[in-house]
């Protein structure tokens, strides 16, 4: 598929080592624009990259946490050096650990707020100015995050979860409040069901569940979800997509 406006982009894409990040990361460069590939896996990334640049593509890894300050600070002087400014940033990073709350798993709180939310957060910070000049310069300026059908839908054992995606979701509502006055599009997507590496993090109860949930219901590819996001990136700058909720047909 081959969408306009692409071209010459200069993309940040975090979580960029597996699932959803990846295939963002794959489509952007597939359509002309330059991609830093952010990850903590750096073999991982570097494959990908591997495989952009045999493809034609652009593509640059920068091994990066977006859960610590230095290491995403790092990243923006690595990102500059190489492609200069970004005007497209996607926040694909993500992790999900399910369990009930009477568990009191105070760790995976911790770093589920600290990936989902506070890492996107940090992001922003480290490219807002990037973004708001591609905007005041005439160009389209891109922020997209990745939430979750978590947002809104209930599932036992996923409470936390649901709780750092729903907070991702608002934050991602009251940003266009602020950027979009500025012309920078704030889009927001949650895909239902998707078949990615989240579910590999989980024991095997959590997983057997999700697992008949997609036995049911069928499930997303990550694919799926990238061409969503190439979609966005691709309209004319005066349009913005605000909030896309993505499910495989037979999820309710």
């Amino acid at each position: 598929m081959s969408y306009e406006n692409l071209a010459g982009r200069t993309a940040v894409v975090t979580g960029a080592a597996s699932g959803i990040g990846e295939a963002v990361a794959v489509v952007l460069a597939a359509q002309g624009a330059r991609v830093a590939l952010l990850a903590r896996r750096r073999e991982r990334l570097d494959a990908v990259v591997e495989k952009i640049r045999a493809d034609g593509g652009q593509a640059v890894a920068v091994a990066a946490d977006v859960t610590d300050d230095g290491s995403v600070d790092a990243a923006v002087e690595r990102i500059h050096a190489e492609y200069g400014a970004a005007d497209l940033v996607v926040n694909a990073a993500g992790v999900m650990l399910p369990h009930p709350v009477d568990d009191g798993r105070i760790d995976e709180w911790r770093r589920m707020i600290d990936t989902n939310v506070t890492g996107v957060l940090r992001m922003i910070r480290a490219f807002t100015g990037d973004l708001l000049a591609a905007a005041a310069a005439g160009r389209a300026a891109d922020l997209v995050n990745i939430s979750s059908v978590g947002a809104h839908l209930t599932f036992p054992t996923y409470a936390v979860y649901g709780a750092t995606k729903a907070a991702l979701t608002h934050l991602s509502a009251t940003l266009r409040s602020e950027f979009g006055p500025r012309d920078v599009r704030v889009t927001n997507i949650e895909p239902g069901l998707t078949a990615t590496e989240l579910a590999s993090h989980i024991d095997d109860a959590q997983r057997e569940f999700i697992d008949g949930m997609v036995d049911t219901m069928g499930a997303l590819s990550a694919q799926d979800v990238a061409d969503l996001v190439a979609y966005v990136g691709s309209r004319p700058r005066h349009v913005n997509l605000r909030q896309i909720m993505v499910l495989p047909t037979r999820q309710a």
